[in-house]
């Protein structure tokens, strides 16, 4: 059997910095202890917990996407 779990990506400006996991808008019931995402240095990373990768990104457009 292969796992087919999409993992969730979340794009996040320079000015938002510094972000963690769980965001704050993250259901109670998925919740695991707070990690900060150390984007500072690298464009891209997951979540030591449940995987979700973060993404630096220039900019935002009106939809939440690059």
């Amino acid at each position: 059997m292969t796992d087919t779990k999409k993992q969730a990506v979340i794009e996040v400006t320079r000015d938002a910095l510094p972000v963690h996991c769980p965001m704050p808008d993250a259901p109670l019931w998925n919740s695991h202890p707070r990690v900060f995402i150390p984007l500072e240095d690298t464009p891209e990373a997951s979540c030591s917990y449940c995987g979700t990768v973060y993404r630096l990104v220039e900019s935002q457009d009106k939809n939440g996407t690059s």
